[in-house]
């Protein structure tokens, strides 16, 4: 998979990071991660899948401790390069090794922006959720983006283009997504089915829809010659995070969970 990844490090930050709707949904969820550091005594963060580190530094700036890792060497590269900040450490890690890299370390908050849980199978969520329960402190914040099954954008966009076939995609088990040209193996994960593999160790604590009216970051050409359709969408979408049934049928959710 970090091979994968490798190829789509050097083109993320135009693809998605630097892009209109990249950063519409990444102030979305800065919001709500805002407020959840401000309610809780957090100091030491570590995040998980951190791509080329645009989660990272702004955390950072934030005065907090950050240890920010992804499986691909490349995109850590890509972010050693942007900042020299001294309280961010960015390493190399496969998720699926956790908690191996830190056999003495705790964090107050464990961090994952954009779906990268999402190129884990079911049963690796449901191991990564336990071992990030080891690495937390007493209720210590599990903060996770992830993509749903039932974006009504993705099914929408399908439809328009006949492909019937495709509308219903994400219900299916490693369905093959394009990253930048190369094809990623992706499950997607209902916000039920997360906190049920969570339960054992985790409460939730706040569910927000992320791009339930804000478009997915493959129809940016199309939107991004359209600033007065945007700033409506980006209103709607003030409306639609006070509304958290809606978080199934976004592009992305955020889901808070506390260690039990």
């Amino acid at each position: 998979m970090n091979a994968s990844f490798d190829i789509a490090a050097a083109n993320y930050d135009n693809s998605f990071t630097h892009t209109v709707i990249g950063k519409l949904q990444r102030n979305l969820v800065y919001r709500h991660l805002r407020g959840i550091l401000e309610e809780n005594r957090i100091q030491n963060i570590l995040e998980i899948n951190c791509g080329t580190g645009e989660d990272a530094i702004w955390l950072a700036k934030q005065n907090y401790t950050v240890t920010a890792t992804d499986i691909s060497p490349l995109m850590v590269a890509v972010a050693e390069k942007k900042t020299n900040l001294e309280n961010l450490n960015f390493r190399q890690v496969d998720i699926n090794r956790l908690p191996q890299p830190f056999p003495d370390e705790k964090f107050d908050l464990i961090f994952s922006n954009f779906g990268g849980l999402n190129c884990l199978t079911k049963t690796e969520l449901g191991q990564f959720l336990k071992n990030a329960s080891g690495l937390l402190t007493q209720n210590g914040q599990l903060v996770l983006v992830i993509m749903p099954k039932n974006t009504l954008w993705e099914q929408l966009y399908f439809l328009a283009k006949a492909d019937f076939k495709s509308v219903f995609r994400r219900k299916k088990e490693n369905v093959v997504a394009n990253v930048d040209g190369e094809n990623i193996k992706t499950n997607y994960f209902n916000p039920k089915e997360v906190t049920h593999l969570a339960s054992a160790d985790f409460r939730i604590r706040l569910l927000k829809p992320i791009g339930f009216f804000i478009p997915p970051s493959y129809l940016e050409p199309f939107f991004r010659s359209r600033p007065k359709l945007v700033s409506v969408l980006h209103s709607l979408e003030n409306t639609a995070g006070k509304h958290s049934f809606l978080s199934k049928y976004a592009d992305h959710y955020l889901i808070t969970l506390q260690k039990k």
